[in-house]
């Protein structure tokens, strides 16, 4: 089985993954959050694929497969 067209190749995410800005937290506030409360962050290249998902396939954000 081929290559599906929107994942991301390990040649091209290592391109791709410097222009990805990294999440940063400011230091000087304090952050209140229940626990278990938000979802936790998704990896930056799942993220990148979803969004070349959608950009080929012309699926809904909603759509996406899990």
């Amino acid at each position: 089985m081929g290559v599906k067209p929107w994942e991301v190749s390990d040649t091209f995410w290592a391109r791709v993954e410097a222009l990805i800005p990294e999440s940063e937290r400011d230091s000087t506030r304090t952050y209140k959050r229940a626990q278990g409360a938000g979802r936790k962050r998704k990896p930056p290249r799942l993220v990148f694929e979803a969004i070349v998902y959608v950009l080929r396939t012309g699926c809904q954000w909603k759509a996406l497969p899990k």
